[in-house]
C-alpha cells in the first residue's frame, strides 16, 4: 500500500503576472488539507488585469471528495472578488465534477442554516411533551376503567381464547428467563452478605439476608423488570404494529372497542401471572442463595432451610405478591399504551416497544418506592 504524500497549495505568479494557485500531494479526506483561506488572502483583491487565476494540477497526486471541496471553496471565494478561475490543467475528472457543481444554480433556500435553540425553548418543548404525555395517560386509564366496569357487569367482549394465550406467553414461557435471572440474583445476595457476615461468623444469617432479600423486594422487582423487557415490549409491538396494519382502526369501525377486545385480555393475564411469577422468583433466589451457603461457606442445608423458616414471615411473602399484582398492571398499562400510541409506521412499532421498556421500568421504580415507603411507614 503506497503512503499518502500531503497535500499542499501555494501561489506563484507567472511570467505575465497572473496568479497560479498550484495543487501537489494526495487530496484525501483522511490526509490533511491546508485551508482555501490563506491562498485567497494571497491573491490579488480584485480583478487581475494580467489574466484569471489558473489552477495548476499537473503533480496533483490521488484525490477524492477533500479536493472538490476546497476547489468549490476556493472558486466561490474568487468569484466574489471578481477573479475568473481556469481549471484547464486539472484532471479530466475534476473539471467534469466542478462542471456538474456549477452547471445548475443552487435552489434558494437548499442550505440549512444551524439555529441554536435558547435553553428555554427546549424546556417549554420538553414540558408539552410530558403535559401530552400525561394526558394521553388519563385518557388511556379513564377507558381502561370504563372497559373493567364492563367486564364486572358481564359485558365486555373479548375471546376467552386469547386471554389463555396471553397468560401462556406470560407465564410459562416466561419461566426460563425468571428461573436463570433470580437464581443469579440468590447467588449474588448470598456472596455480598457472606463477604460481611464472614468477619463476624455470622455466615447462618446468609438466609436471612436472601429470604428477607428475595421475598419483600428482589423477588418481585426482577420479575417486574424481567416482563416488562419481554412482555410489555412485546405488548407495545402487537398493538403497534396492528394500528401500522389499520386493523384497530377497522375493530372502531365494526363498532368493537379495542381496549375491551385487545387492551383487556392482555392486562388480565399479567395481573394474573404476575404473584406467581414473583413467587417462583422468590424460591429460585432462596435456592440460589442455598447453593452458596452449602457449597462455598460452613452451612448445612438443614441449617439454611431453618433459618430461613425462620426469618421470612407470611406478610414478606404477602408484600412480594402485592408489588407483583402492582407491577403487573403498570407493565400492562405501559405496554398497552405505547401500542395504542403507535404511528403507522415500522419504524414507530420499534420505537413504541422501546418506549414501553422504558416507561414501564420508570413506573416499577416509582410504584416500588412508594409501597416500600408506605410499608416502612406502616410497620409492615
Amino acid at each position: 500500500m503506497s503512503s499518502v504524500r500531503q497535500a499542499t497549495s501555494s501561489v506563484r505568479f507567472n511570467d505575465t503576472g497572473g496568479p497560479c494557485l498550484v495543487l501537489k500531494g494526495d487530496w484525501l479526506l483522511d490526509a490533511a488539507i491546508p485551508a482555501a483561506d490563506d491562498v485567497v488572502a494571497q491573491l490579488p483583491p480584485a480583478a487581475s488585469p494580467a489574466g484569471p487565476v489558473t489552477v495548476d494540477g499537473s503533480e496533483l497526486g490521488r484525490w477524492d471528495s477533500a479536493l472538490m471541496t476546497y476547489l468549490i471553496g476556493l472558486i466561490d471565494a474568487c468569484r466574489e472578488r471578481g477573479l475568473q478561475v481556469d481549471t484547464g490543467s486539472l484532471p479530466e475528472g475534476v473539471r467534469g465534477l466542478l462542471d456538474l457543481v456549477y452547471a445548475v444554480p443552487e435552489r434558494s433556500g437548499a442550505r440549512r442554516d444551524s439555529v441554536k435553540t435558547p435553553w428555554l425553548a427546549l424546556w417549554g418543548e420538553a414540558g408539552i411533551v410530558v403535559w401530552k404525555d400525561f394526558q394521553a395517560l388519563v385518557e388511556f386509564l379513564g377507558d381502561s376503567a370504563l372497559a373493567t366496569v364492563a367486564l364486572i357487569r358481564g359485558r365486555a367482549r373479548f375471546r376467552v381464547l386469547d386471554l389463555w394465550l396471553n397468560i401462556q406467553d406470560c407465564g410459562p414461557s416466561a419461566l426460563p428467563i425468571v428461573t436463570l435471572i433470580s437464581l443469579l440474583v440468590g447467588l449474588i445476595l448470598a456472596f455480598v452478605g457472606a463477604v460481611q457476615l464472614a468477619l463476624f461468623g455470622a455466615q447462618i444469617y446468609i438466609a436471612d439476608l436472601v429470604g428477607l432479600g428475595m421475598t419483600r423486594e428482589m423477588g418481585a422487582l426482577m420479575t417486574a423488570i424481567i416482563m416488562s423487557g419481554r412482555t410489555g415490549a412485546a405488548y407495545a409491538a402487537q398493538l403497534g404494529t396492528m394500528n401500522v396494519n389499520s386493523e384497530i382502526a377497522a375493530l372502531r369501525v365494526m363498532g368493537i372497542a379495542p381496549m375491551e377486545f385487545l387492551v383487556l385480555p392482555r392486562m388480565l393475564a399479567l395481573i394474573f401471572i404476575m404473584p406467581f411469577l414473583g413467587l417462583y422468583a422468590d424460591l429460585m433466589g432462596i435456592i440460589g442463595g442455598g447453593l452458596v451457603s452449602v457449597s462455598f461457606f460452613d452451612v448445612s442445608l438443614v441449617q439454611y432451610l431453618d433459618r430461613t423458616k425462620d426469618a421470612v414471615h407470611l406478610y414478606d411473602f404477602l408484600t412480594g405478591t402485592f408489588k407483583c399484582a402492582v407491577f403487573g398492571v403498570l407493565i400492562a398499562i405501559a405496554g398497552c399504551l405505547r401500542g395504542i400510541q403507535c404511528g403507522r409506521s415500522s419504524s414507530a412499532v420499534g420505537d413504541a416497544a422501546t418506549s414501553a421498556v422504558v416507561t414501564g421500568i420508570v413506573f416499577i421504580v416509582v410504584a416500588d418506592s412508594i409501597i416500600t415507603l408506605i410499608c416502612n411507614r406502616l410497620g409492615i
